[in-house]
C-alpha cells in the first residue's frame, strides 16, 4: 500500500504560526525592552525631541517597507497562475522573518544587562535580514508550501546573522549595501535549497510556470517600485553626510545605466529586436545589487555607470544562456532566476569592491578614510604612524589586507549560504510539510480559495484537502 500525504494547511499552518507568535511573546516578556532613544525614563529633561534618530531614518524605513511588501511582491508575481500566492507568501514571510530576526540579531548585537534593547534601527536591520529570505524563496517559488517557506526562514535567519557577523565584525569587510552579506548569501542559500528539493518531473518546465500579459505587467510595476526606492535601501545604513550622499548618487547612476543597458541588450539578443519582459524585470535592477559593496567609496560616477552596465549585461546573459544550461545539465531549478539578478551581479560588485580598494588612492578620501574603512583607522590620539610603530602599537590595516578581508567575506558568504541552504532543503523534504505534487505546482488554487466568476475549482470541490500518492521525488 502506497503512502499518502495531505496538502491541507488547516491544522499545520495555524499550529506553526500560533506557536511561533506565542514563543516570541514569551521572549519579548523576558528579554526585550526599549533602547535609549525610545525609553521615556532615560530622556534628559532638556532633551531636544527633534534630535531623536527617528526623524533621520523613518523616511528610509518607510521606503524599505514599500520595497519589501509591494515592489518585491509584485516582482515575484510573474507566473500566470501563482500571483496571489507570490504576493501573499511574500507578506507572510516578511513579517515572520523580521520578527524572528529581531530576536536573533537582538541577542547577538543588542543584548546588554540581560535585555535586548529595541528601537526602530533594530527593525530596519531585521528587515534587511528578511530580504534574504524573500530572495531565497524566489528559487523555489511555486513548488513549496507555506510551511516549508516558514521553516526555511526559521533556518536561514540565524545563518544569515552568523555569516554577517563573520563578514562584517570578524573580517570587517566593507559592505554597506549588503552586496556580499545579503544578495550573495540569499542567492546561494536559495540555490542550495533548490538543489536539495530537485524534482525530475519539473526539469522540462511546467505549463503554469509561464507568465501572462497581466502577470508580466504587475511584475514590471514591481520592478519600477524597487528601482525608485533602491537608493534608500543602499543608503539607509551608511554614515550620514558625504558618504550617504555618495551612496545615493552612485546607486541612481548605476541603476540608470542598468536600465538603458537592459533595453539595449535584450533587443540585441532577439532576432527581431523584440524586448523580453524577464530581462527588463530583472536586469534593470542588477546594478543596484552590485553597487552595495562600493556605494560609499570614492569610485567616481564613471565607475558607477560602468558597474551598472556590466551587471545588467551579465544578468541578461545569465537568463539567456546560463539558466537553460543549469536547468538541463544540473539539478538546479531556479524559478525566479535569482542567480542572474542577485548571484552574478553580487559577485561582480564584490570583485569591484576589491578593485576599488586596491586602485583608489587613500588621498581621495582625505580625513574621511577611517569612516569608509573603519579597520584602516589610524592609531588613536595624536600619535603618528612612525611613533606608534616604535611603541609597538597596532596599526590600521593596509590596502592589501583590507582587500584580502573583502575576498574572505565573499568566500565565507558563499560557502555558508550554499551548504546551509542545501542542508535546510533536506529538512524541507519531510513529507508532512504539505509539499505540493508536481502536477499542482505554480497553482494558486491549491492553497488559496481562488475561483473565476461563476466557476468552482476542482480542488475546492474536493474539500480543499487533496491526497495523492507520495512520489519518490516529493
Amino acid at each position: 500500500m502506497s503512502k499518502v500525504f495531505s496538502t491541507s494547511l488547516r491544522c499545520r499552518l495555524p499550529a506553526v504560526l500560533f506557536f511561533f507568535q506565542g514563543a516570541l511573546l514569551v521572549l519579548f516578556v523576558l528579554f526585550v525592552t526599549y533602547d535609549e532613544h525610545t525609553d521615556v525614563a532615560s530622556q534628559a529633561p532638556d532633551a531636544d525631541p527633534g534630535a531623536n534618530p527617528l526623524y533621520a531614518i523613518f523616511s528610509l524605513f518607510q521606503d524599505i517597507q514599500l520595497m519589501l511588501l509591494v515592489g518585491l511582491a509584485l516582482l515575484l508575481a510573474f507566473m500566470k497562475g501563482y500571483g496571489v500566492s507570490a504576493i501573499a507568501y511574500n507578506f507572510l514571510l516578511a513579517n515572520f522573518a523580521t520578527q524572528w530576526a529581531l530576536i536573533v540579531e537582538g541577542f547577538v548585537h543588542h543584548y546588554r544587562q540581560g535585555k535586548i534593547h529595541l528601537g526602530l534601527y533594530n527593525i530596519l536591520t531585521a528587515e534587511f535580514a528578511a530580504v534574504t529570505v524573500l530572495i531565497s524563496a524566489g528559487a523555489i517559488l511555486g513548488r513549496t508550501s507555506a510551511i516549508q517557506l516558514l521553516l526555511m526562514a526559521l533556518c536561514e535567519i540565524p545563518l544569515y546573522v552568523a555569516c554577517q557577523w563573520l563578514t562584517v565584525s570578524y573580517f570587517q569587510a566593507v559592505d554597506v549595501g549588503g552586496t556580499i552579506t545579503l544578495h550573495v548569501f540569499a542567492c546561494y542559500f536559495g540555490l542550495g535549497v533548490s538543489v536539495a528539493l530537485y524534482r525530475p518531473g519539473l526539469q522540462r518546465g511546467h505549463p503554469k510556470e509561464t507568465p501572462s500579459y497581466l502577470s508580466d505587467l504587475l511584475s514590471l510595476v514591481g520592478t519600477m517600485i524597487l528601482w525608485v526606492f533602491w537608493p534608500s535601501f543602499i543608503a539607509s545604513l551608511v554614515q550620514p553626510g558625504d558618504a550617504q550622499h555618495r551612496a545615493v548618487l552612485h546607486t541612481w547612476i548605476t541603476l540608470s545605466a542598468s536600465a538603458l543597458t537592459a533595453f539595449a541588450t535584450s533587443s540585441l539578443l532577439e532576432k527581431k529586436g523584440k524586448l523580453t519582459m524577464g530581462h527588463l524585470q530583472n536586469a534593470t535592477l542588477a546594478g543596484g545589487v552590485a553597487i552595495g559593496a562600493v556605494a560609499d567609496m570614492a569610485i567616481t560616477p564613471t565607475s558607477a555607470s560602468a558597474l551598472g552596465i556590466l551587471s545588467s549585461v551579465a544578468c541578461i546573459l545569465g537568463f539567456k544562456y546560463m539558466t537553460p544550461f543549469l536547468a538541463s545539465r544540473t539539478r538546479l531549478q531556479d524559478q525566479c532566476g535569482i542567480h542572474n539578478l542577485h548571484g552574478l551581479p553580487g559577485i561582480i560588485g564584490a570583485v569591484g569592491g576589491i578593485a576599488a580598494i586596491l586602485l583608489i588612492p587613500d588621498e581621495h578620501y582625505g580625513p574621511r578614510l577611517h569612516q569608509v574603512f573603519p579597520p584602516r583607522a589610524p592609531p588613536r590620539g595624536n600619535v603618528t604612524v612612525a611613533e606608534a610603530t616604535l611603541a609597538g602599537q597596532e596599526l590600521g590595516r593596509t590596502v592589501s589586507q583590507q582587500a584580502l578581508c573583502q575576498a574572505a567575506g565573499l568566500g565565507v558568504s558563499f560557502v555558508i549560504s550554499l551548504v546551509g541552504g542545501y542542508l535546510t532543503g533536506l529538512v524541507l523534504k519531510l513529507p508532512f510539510l504539505a509539499q505540493p505534487p508536481d502536477e499542482l505546482c505554480f497553482d494558486d488554487g491549491l492553497y488559496f480559495k481562488i475561483q473565476e466568476p461563476g466557476e468552482t475549482s476542482c480542488i475546492d470541490q474536493a474539500g480543499g484537502d487533496l491526497q495523492l500518492p507520495l512520489k519518490d521525488n516529493v
